[in-house]
């Protein structure tokens, strides 16, 4: 059997996936998470083969999973499932060691078929996406200056990310504006704007 954990913050498309692939004879779903802290518990203390993941989630985003379980060495696949067909986020995610990575508006044997390739070691990459990809811009932000965007697209002062980051505010200042410069952005929320729309946040 592939065992595989399930990690999506929209309940009825965790609930629906976990369905469908539970009429699958050789798969089990053991583990269902709605964030990416949860997900990344569940890999930790489930081992499962497989970790079918969405990239945006709250805690950590689904590359941020797959990156930390690279880091620890985990025998856990990662395949991303997501809406995101941005090749930012299929470089990022490549970069992070994920081995596959699908559009949710894939047919549903695509999905187990994927499943199966992955956890017997292939690699899954949506086609059309892949070809984007190769000829999109490279990603010119940071991890820090990434992380400090997406706080700020979510509302949060300079001050408060600052806390959240053990940072100063007069540096976080100075890391928003080094990312806006990268992108050729005139404030904050463009700069946001545009590493989402490229698939860099």
């Amino acid at each position: 059997m592939i065992r595989i954990v399930i990690a999506e913050d929209q309940a009825m498309v965790l609930g629906a996936l976990a369905s469908l692939l539970a009429l699958e004879t050789d798969i089990e779903v053991v583990g269902r998470a709605p964030d990416g802290v949860k997900a990344l518990d569940l890999a930790r203390s489930l081992g499962p083969h497989l970790l079918l993941s969405d990239i945006e989630m709250p805690g950590l985003t689904g590359i941020e999973v797959a990156t930390q379980l690279a880091q620890e060495r985990s025998a856990t696949r990662v395949l991303i499932v997501t809406t995101f067909g941005r090749a930012g986020y299929l470089r990022r995610a490549i970069d992070a060691g994920v081995s596959g990575y699908l559009l949710k508006d894939s047919p549903a044997d695509r999905l187990a078929d994927a499943i199966r390739r992955v956890a017997a070691g292939g690699r899954v990459i949506d086609p059309d996406l892949a070809a984007t990809a190769a000829f999109a811009a490279s990603d010119p932000l940071s991890d820090r200056e990434r992380a400090i965007l997406r706080l700020a697209q979510e509302g949060h002062s300079n001050k408060q990310i600052g806390r959240s980051l053990t940072l100063s505010p007069g540096t976080v200042r100075n890391y928003l504006s080094e990312a806006a410069a990268k992108l050729g952005a005139s404030n904050r929320i463009e700069a946001g704007r545009i590493a989402r729309d490229n698939g860099w946040l």
